[in-house]
């Protein structure tokens, strides 16, 4: 039995702002552990695909676990799982772009001197960065694309959602050989203290499941706003991008476009197709009926990302307030429904 809730009452800490606090506490965190890690063997697009956008979505994962605990409604997951998404590809990749640039390219240095030989490998580390972004921006097209083919019918079943967990499972083994393989390529192993921040962000994970749990508790009860398409999947979805956004900004500010184009995108793989499959596997879930509609605007700016990383080399400011538009006409549409 989970005794914080318990203390948080005798404390008389148990209003929604004290679980808001232990949310984003335990957040910033995992982000701060997972900077560490990303000095010891876990490091660039490798951190951003593999071990990030795990803890970033660990979130959506909680808020499927406990909506079936809860008896609630499973629709509200594939809110969530949109809301999430279309944050992430628009306003958490656009705005940075915009206050900070995104550009994936190296500067280029000449000659024989040392300062030029680590800019020449930063380079090749960023050119093959950009390739593995490609990668990953090509399987969320078709992870997409898959959701909407198993979805036309309104519903996901469980043989929908083993379809779904399943395409998941094998694109994570391949990135987890890719980490691999850089690691041995690089001639590095995981020192022993990867193991105890493992571990501290597993209690993180705790005190975030306990928020989490409480808030959506909250949320079905009617205690947030009456707005929006469905208030729980809404709410859920926007509070859950907040450790993304921390990310997003933290990287943009260090000029590390990689990993904020890798966190933002991998976290996306997290909602679809993991959190859908799983939802799916659980018990057969009835789609929201802009389902398909947020599905091709998640398709599209992904298309848009895959052009801007193979034709720019990132993203443009300019071009970031157009996603940040984007991003202002999907809450327009779907916030006051």
């Amino acid at each position: 039995m989970n005794p914080l809730p318990s203390l948080l009452v005798e404390l008389g800490l148990s209003g929604v702002w004290t679980y808001l606090v232990l949310f984003f506490v335990a957040s910033l965190f995992m982000i701060w552990r997972l900077e560490v890690m990303a000095t010891r063997g876990l490091e660039g697009t490798a951190l951003g695909t593999v071990i990030m956008p795990f803890c970033s979505g660990l979130g959506n994962l909680l808020f499927v676990a406990i909506v079936h605990r809860q008896g609630l409604d499973g629709g509200e997951i594939a809110t969530n799982a949109l809301v999430n998404n279309a944050t992430n590809l628009t306003l958490l990749i656009g705005l940075p772009a915009v206050l900070f640039g995104l550009s994936l390219e190296a500067p280029a240095r000449k000659g024989r001197s040392p300062r030029a030989r680590a800019g020449a490998a930063a380079g090749t580390a960023r050119r093959l960065n950009r390739l593995s972004l490609v990668f990953t921006l090509v399987a969320g097209l078709f992870f997409t694309a898959a959701a909407w083919v198993l979805g036309r019918d309104g519903r996901l079943d469980a043989a929908d959602g083993a379809m779904l967990v399943g395409v998941f499972v094998f694109w994570i083994i391949v990135q987890v050989f890719d980490v691999l393989k850089y690691n041995v390529h690089r001639n590095r192993t995981l020192p022993p203290s990867v193991y105890l921040d493992t571990l501290l962000v597993l209690l993180a994970a705790g005190v975030l499941y306990t928020s989490i749990d409480w808030l959506v508790g909250w949320l079905s009860r009617g205690g947030g706003p009456a707005w929006g398409a469905g208030s729980l999947g809404w709410m859920s979805g926007l509070l859950m991008v907040v450790p993304n956004g921390l990310i997003a900004f933290y990287y943009a500010a260090r000029r590390r476009a990689e990993v904020v184009y890798a966190s933002q995108v991998g976290d996306g793989h997290i909602c679809i197709p993991l959190c859908l499959g799983l939802s799916a596997l659980a018990q057969p879930m009835l789609l929201p009926a802009a389902f398909a509609d947020g599905l091709l605007l998640i398709g599209g700016a992904l298309g848009a990302h895959l052009v801007a990383v193979l034709v720019g080399g990132g993203l443009a400011r300019w071009a970031g307030w157009g996603f940040v538009a984007a991003y202002a006409l999907f809450l327009y549409l779907g916030l006051p429904v």
